[in-house]
């Protein structure tokens, strides 16, 4: 028995074609991130007072709301992107690899999760003005 033919021996070796996606979702995320956080600091330096009162106010506003709703799961969003490329071009552990992206991914699920709960507290009148 032969080995095949050399179109045989590499057939399925080639890209899987899911880094573009990858490399896109950065790319939008991060282009995002750039227009909400000049947004978001626009917005906080239009404010009168930088008091808790205003920035309560400021919040209950849905115009507010949702936008920084969006610029905190457009943050962290990004953040598990690029520390999900960066352990997988230099952590070789396999074990070390998952167990690195699993606490990623918990770490921002949690700290996004956290964010969007206080946003939406203070946004419905979970917090006295």
């Amino acid at each position: 028995m032969g080995t095949g033919t050399s179109l045989g021996r590499v057939r399925g070796l080639g890209s899987a074609h899911s880094g573009s996606h990858h490399w896109w979702l950065q790319r939008v995320t991060a282009a995002s991130n750039l227009v909400l956080m000049i947004w978001f600091v626009v917005s906080i330096a239009r404010l009168p007072v930088l008091d808790h009162q205003a920035v309560v106010l400021w919040l209950k506003s849905p115009l507010a709301a949702v936008p920084l709703l969006l610029l905190v799961i457009s943050v962290f969003w990004h953040l598990r992107l690029g520390l999900q490329v960066a352990i997988e071009d230099y952590v070789h552990e396999e074990g070390a690899k998952i167990a690195s992206l699993l606490l990623i991914n918990a770490y921002a699920i949690g700290a996004a999760t956290l964010c969007v709960f206080s946003i939406l507290k203070i946004a419905f009148g979970g917090v006295p003005a």
